[in-house]
C-alpha cells in the first residue's frame, strides 16, 4: 500500500470513528460553555467585585486550588460576563507564559517586552487603565525567581488608580512568599476552590457531551466522573480526555481510555515545568532518599555540574513541601519521576 493509500483509508476509519462527535472544541481544555457550572466561591468572586464597581475600593483575592478544579475557566467565563454586564474592565494574564512584572505589563499593553523599563510600563498601564479594572494573574506562583518580589502586586495596591487583583495559584503557600510590603497593601483574602465531586463531574462532561456528540451513554459519564473522583484527584481535564478519547476510540474499554487521559495529564505536567524544577524532578528520580534535604543536596551538585545557579534551601523547601493532598511540589515531582521510571505506586497514592 502506498503513502496515499493508507492515508485515505486512514482518514476514511477515522471518519467511521468520530461520526459521534458533533463538535471537537468541547474537548479543547481552553474551551469555556456559556453556562459553566455555578459554585460557591464564584458567587463569592462576583460579590467581591459588584462591590468594587460600587465603591471603588478593592477586596483583592488569592485563588487557591488544585489542577482542574476550575479556577481558570471560572475567572475566563466571570471575565465574559462581567464586561458585558458592569462597568469593570478585566485584564487576564498567565504568569506561566509573562513570567515577569514587566512581561505581565508588557502583555497587558500589548507592545513588546523591550525599550522600556518597569516604571515606563507601569504608568503607560495607569493610562490606558484609568478606570476601575480587575487584573487577573493566573498561575501567579509560576513568575520567574528573577521577580521574586512580584514587583507588579505591590504596584498595583499601591496604585492611585481603583485596581482589584485577583491571583490564581495551585500553590497553598503563594502567600507565604510574598514579601511583607507587599502582603501589607495586598491583603488579599484567599478563596479556596474545592474539588469537583462525582455530581459536579457528572454535569460538567454531560454538558460538554450535549454540547460535541450527537449522542451518548450516561452510565459511561457516570464511569468517567467517579473515576476522576477517585483516582485522578477531581481533575477536570482528566475526564474531558478521557470522554474524548471514549468516544473517538469506542472498541478500546472505558478503563483504557481513562488511564491513557491521565498519563497525558501527567506528561502534560512535566512539561511544563522550568528547567530548573526538571532538574528538582531528576534529583528526585534518582535520589536513594525520600527526604527533601537530600533531594535538594543531590539537586545542588546537578545545578552545579552544569554551570547553573540553584536555589537557596529557604527557597527550594517553602516550594517544596507543601500539603500532599493539595500540591506537594517535591513528592508530586518524586512520584512524577518514578512513575517515569516504573513505579508508580506513589503517583496513585498522591493522585
Amino acid at each position: 500500500m502506498d503513502v496515499a493509500a493508507y492515508l485515505r483509508k486512514q482518514r476514511e476509519h477515522l471518519d467511521r470513528q468520530t461520526r459521534q462527535v458533533r463538535d471537537f472544541s468541547v474537548f479543547d481544555f481552553g474551551y469555556i460553555p456559556d453556562q459553566p457550572l455555578m459554585r460557591p466561591e464564584a458567587r463569592q468572586l462576583i460579590q467581591a467585585m459588584l462591590r468594587f464597581e460600587l465603591s471603588g475600593i478593592p477586596n483583592h483575592h488569592a485563588v487557591i486550588g488544585s489542577r482542574g478544579s476550575g479556577k481558570t475557566l471560572t475567572l475566563k467565563h466571570l471575565r465574559r460576563v462581567v464586561e458585558a454586564e458592569t462597568k469593570l474592565e478585566v485584564a487576564y494574564a498567565n504568569c506561566r507564559q509573562h513570567n515577569t512584572s514587566f512581561k505581565i505589563l508588557a502583555h497587558l499593553l500589548s507592545v513588546a517586552a523591550r525599550g522600556a523599563s518597569l516604571a515606563e510600563l507601569y504608568d503607560r498601564f495607569c493610562c490606558q487603565y484609568p478606570d476601575k479594572t480587575v487584573v487577573v494573574l493566573d498561575e501567579v506562583d509560576l513568575m520567574s525567581p528573577k521577580d521574586r518580589r512580584r514587583e507588579i502586586l505591590y504596584l498595583l495596591s499601591r496604585s492611585e488608580n481603583p485596581y482589584m487583583v485577583i491571583m490564581l495559584s495551585n500553590n497553598p503557600r503563594v502567600l507565604k512568599e510574598l514579601d511583607a510590603a507587599t502582603i501589607s497593601s495586598l491583603q488579599p483574602v484567599p478563596l479556596y476552590f474545592r474539588n469537583y465531586n462525582a455530581d459536579q463531574f457528572l454535569e460538567i462532561i454531560r454538558d460538554r457531551a450535549s454540547k460535541g456528540l450527537h449522542t451518548w451513554d450516561e452510565g459511561q459519564l457516570a464511569e468517567i466522573a467517579g473515576l476522576s473522583v477517585r483516582l485522578a484527584n477531581s481533575d477536570a481535564r482528566v475526564a474531558i480526555k478521557s470522554l474524548q478519547y471514549a468516544v473517538t476510540e469506542p472498541e478500546t474499554a472505558l478503563r483504557e481510555s481513562f488511564e491513557r487521559a491521565r498519563q497525558d495529564t501527567v506528561v502534560d505536567m512535566v512539561n511544563d515545568l522550568s528547567d530548573s524544577n526538571l532538574t528538582i524532578l531528576e534529583a528526585a528520580s534518582t535520589s536513594r532518599s525520600d527526604l527533601a534535604k537530600d533531594i535538594y543536596l543531590r539537586y545542588c551538585q546537578m545545578s552545579q555540574s552544569r554551570g547553573e545557579k540553584p536555589f537557596s534551601y529557604m527557597y527550594f523547601y517553602p516550594e517544596s513541601v507543601t500539603p500532599a493532598c493539595v500540591c506537594c511540589r517535591v513528592w508530586l515531582t518524586t512520584s512524577y519521576a518514578r512513575a517515569r521510571t516504573g513505579h508508580s505506586a506513589m503517583l496513585r497514592a498522591v493522585l
